[in-house]
């Protein structure tokens, strides 16, 4: 698994149910728009809750263009993870290309 994919790669995995959305924005941001089903654990509070990052699935790690997100994807490989890709363009592109439902910022 490299350490990135793009949004319409991850929304297959999303629809096959083969990985775990991590959605690292803050809670601010969440209100806005979000990704269903994802598990939200601001970027900040990741390294004291590594064990509610499950380990045994794929995880698909986004924030709103995906800066943070590569750098919690980094930090997570570091620490043993290696089924773990950033979302690249974030919820943003997310938005822009697969559910334009959503509200943006």
């Amino acid at each position: 698994m490299g350490k990135e994919i793009n949004v319409n790669e991850a929304a297959q995995l999303k629809a096959n149910d083969e990985a775990i959305f991590l959605d690292v924005r803050e809670p601010e941001e969440l209100a806005i728009c979000s990704i269903e089903g994802a598990l939200h654990i601001p970027m900040g509070e990741v390294p004291a809750r590594l064990e509610a990052i499950p380990k045994d699935k794929p995880l698909v790690v986004f924030c709103h263009h995906g800066m943070r997100s590569m750098q919690v994807v980094q930090f997570l490989k570091a620490r043993g993870f290696q089924q773990v890709v950033n979302m690249g363009g974030g919820i943003h592109a997310w938005v822009v290309h697969i559910d334009s439902s959503l509200a943006t910022y």
